[in-house]
């Protein structure tokens, strides 16, 4: 919840200093150290590393805590499809720096053009995806299949953009067709808190507390594409419940 008047402005002015403080240099040395690295195979494995770092760095400078719940049968070293609610830029980092084993996620291609910062997400495999060119739909769930068959898992926000009203929106089908063609159980996520810490149409940051809520995993081998629309429906009210935000 915003905190009003004056003190609340005070309190978000100094964390969003804080953050611009933190945010240009570390990001240009753990970028530039994640492109250095990038030549050391695994490809992305340094960079894991090192994004986890840099996003713990952002949320500590911006005030901000992260609170994990877990509910069973997650395996930490498992590779999964992983969907989350996409609510805030906050709830990026929190996946980045508490998301366990090895992942790669799919981000908008404009992310990837940025110096240093889009060149770490190139060296890591990140995977960008141009949601304007559905043409390429099929060369993004290919190069995912490539990720997931390598170890790693891989992060949708199925919404495919965050939402303005807390709600959670529609489901494209894009992250489930991922899961089905490879026979990858999909990992459900709830997120909530980071709207309140960074709103979409905010620039402030205000200190708070994140919760990434992680559910028991959906197994895909007994799902036929056929069968997607199940799929999509039942993973998007699990999220829901997750994050105890109400579908819209």
């Amino acid at each position: 919840m915003e905190i009003p008047g004056w003190k609340g402005r005070w309190i978000r002015g100094l964390a969003t200093l804080s953050v611009a403080v933190y945010l240009i240099p570390a990001t240009l040395a753990f970028g530039g150290l994640a492109v250095l690295l990038s030549w050391l195979p695994p490809r992305g494995n340094a960079m894991c590393f090192l994004a986890r770092f840099w996003a713990r760095g952002v949320l500590a400078s911006a005030g901000g805590r992260v609170r994990v719940v877990e509910e069973p049968g997650l395996e930490r070293e498992r590779g999964y499809v992983v969907m989350a609610n996409h609510a805030s830029y906050f709830d990026v980092l929190a996946m980045l720096a508490v998301l366990p084993g090895q992942y790669r996620f799919v981000a908008k291609r404009s992310l990837f053009i940025i110096p240093i910062f889009g060149w770490s997400l190139w060296a890591g495999g990140f995977i960008p995806v141009d949601r304007q060119d559905r043409s390429r739909a099929r060369e993004i769930w290919a190069t995912a299949g490539q990720r997931l068959a390598g170890g790693a898992s891989v992060l949708f926000y199925p919404e495919g953009t965050r939402t303005a009203d807390g709600r959670i929106h529609a489901f494209q089908r894009g992250a489930f067709l991922v899961a089905l063609h490879n026979g990858a159980p999909i990992l459900p996520v709830g997120i909530s808190g980071a709207r309140d810490v960074m709103p979409r149409h905010r620039f402030s940051i205000q200190p708070g507390q994140i919760q990434v809520h992680f559910g028991t995993p959906v197994e895909t081998a007994d799902y036929k594409i056929r069968d997607k629309g199940q799929l999509i429906q039942q993973v998007r009210e699990e999220v829901a419940r997750l994050s105890g935000a109400e579908l819209a």
